[in-house]
């Protein structure tokens, strides 16, 4: 009897815990694991509360916005990871990735199917991997252990995929072949393609495959540039990050000299480059993935500032809802390029330009006469500094956000060289296809908004960058 006393006192003291916690402490408005905003309590009308609107609204709330979410989701993987709870080959789970804010995930990413193997390269008889392997969520196969851990997002496309991505650049080189613009085609391909062992390649497709058939439909006017070798050549170097679905800026540079190869334009090597580090950081993966073991795996976030060259950077910042929609156009601000982010911080992704949601000019001393414009999702991101050596001017605008007439920018801006550089996930969505597309002579109406509620997106989306990002980068440095 005393037992049953002792153990109902226990359970009555651990569910008004839970009431105070969960009824009285603060809630979570924005989640660093999952990268996201949290849902925010619903707006009351009489005819939301009458549709049921509302109140679904408010349960969503308060089942998404629990106080302590990420220590508690963080507490959960922690238990599972010292269980050992591992899926097989034989027992997989496999989800789409959330859509995430700036530095964001592929858009339109496929679900992966079994049945077709990934074209392994084999020129590099160094080259070794770890072989154990598992399937976590979102569709992210998580390899290594320890240090070394490495997340992999699954890829479904088909081989005969990527036709619009092809079709779209093929348009833009006809649409200004008469203002002597050329235009280039960039398939970037991800971690998975080079870091997959043998024994879950089933679980994923050929991004080589996706990559050819795109080339194989571009114009004779458009130039392809393959970075898929490139990258190959160097996949025992850290090209992309192990925590993150980006590759890294490393990769970016190995990309950026291919690029400047069929441009013809000259080219830095890194000796003409900072190197600069940004020490433990964990990117999107750990909150893609849920798996506690890519938190515990660190990594350097390691990228390279232009020393030889003067350049300034302008930027027009687009306000953006929670659908991502961009509700408003801010007028141009120059700031730096690079923004500092603190040692641990996992936004250091957008260390170049401080984010996707602009449209960014870069004016440099290289006395080229030629002008790049570069449309791209957030992996293009990584290759824009590695050509200030090789432009005059360098124009960076991002598949999902752009609200001007594409023919009048190129034309205002005396643009000479036009860069289709996506990611494989990005390439092959017709979402990004039909982006640019629309571009080309779109009139976009912005809706009512404040000034100042504009001016605020031209700052850098960490929350611990040094003066919001503001102050001249000043990221250790390393030899």
């Amino acid at each position: 009897m005393k037992h049953n006393t002792i153990y109902l006192i226990l359970i009555a003291l651990v569910t008004a815990a839970f009431v105070v916690v969960f009824d009285m402490f603060p809630r979570t408005r924005i989640s660093e694991l999952e990268k996201r905003e949290l849902t925010k309590f619903p707006v009351f009308s009489w005819q939301r509360l009458w549709s049921g609107e509302f109140t679904s609204g408010v349960s969503a709330w308060f089942s998404d916005s629990e106080p302590f979410r990420d220590q508690l989701m963080t507490l959960s993987m922690q238990f599972s990871h010292l269980m050992g709870i591992e899926l097989g080959e034989e027992n997989v789970r496999i989800s789409l990735p959330q859509e995430s804010s700036s530095c964001e995930t592929p858009a339109d990413s496929l679900a992966p199917s079994a049945g077709d193997e990934v074209a392994q390269p084999t020129d590099d008889p160094n080259f070794t991997l770890e072989e154990n392997a598992k399937i976590a969520n979102a569709g992210i196969i998580i390899v290594g252990s320890g240090a070394n851990v490495r997340a992999l997002m699954a890829f479904g496309g088909d081989a005969k995929g990527g036709k619009g991505y092809a079709d779209v650049a093929n348009l833009y080189q006809q649409t200004f072949a008469a203002d002597g613009v050329q235009v280039y085609c960039m398939a970037i391909p991800t971690a998975i393609e080079y870091y997959c062992p043998e024994r879950v390649q089933s679980r994923t497709k050929s991004q080589l495959a996706v990559t050819e058939h795109i080339f194989s439909c571009l114009d004779p006017q458009v130039k392809s540039v393959d970075v898929y070798y490139a990258l190959r050549r160097h996949r025992s170097e850290d090209i992309y990050l192990r925590t993150d679905h980006h590759w890294s800026p490393l990769g970016g540079y190995y990309a950026a000299e291919a690029f400047a190869r069929v441009a013809g334009v000259p080219f830095r090597d890194l000796t003409h480059y900072d190197r600069r580090v940004v020490h433990g950081y964990v990117g999107s993966m750990y909150g893609y993935s849920k798996d506690i073991a890519v938190k515990k795996a660190p990594e350097d976030f390691v990228y390279y500032v232009p020393t030889e060259v003067e350049y300034e950077t302008t930027y027009i910042n687009y306000q953006i809802d929670e659908h991502y929609q961009v509700t408003a156009e801010g007028r141009p601000v120059r700031s730096q390029y690079f923004f500092h982010y603190k040692d641990g911080n996992g936004g250091a992704y957008c260390t170049m330009m401080g984010g996707d949601n602009k449209i960014t000019q870069v004016r440099t001393k290289t006395p080229s006469h030629r002008r790049l414009l570069v449309l791209k999702d957030s992996f293009g991101n990584m290759l824009p500094s590695y050509l200030f050596y090789s432009f005059e001017e360098v124009h960076v605008v991002d598949a999902r956000y752009f609200t001007k007439d594409m023919v009048e920018y190129v034309r205002d801006n005396k643009i000479t060289d036009i860069l289709f550089a996506n990611n494989i996930f990005s390439a092959y969505s017709h979402a990004t296809t039909n982006a640019y597309r629309r571009f080309l002579h779109q009139r976009w109406t912005p809706p009512s908004t404040k000034p100042k509620e504009t001016e605020k997106a031209s700052e850098p989306q960490a929350d611990d960058t040094q003066e919001n990002g503001l102050k001249e980068d000043s990221t250790k440095r390393e030899n």
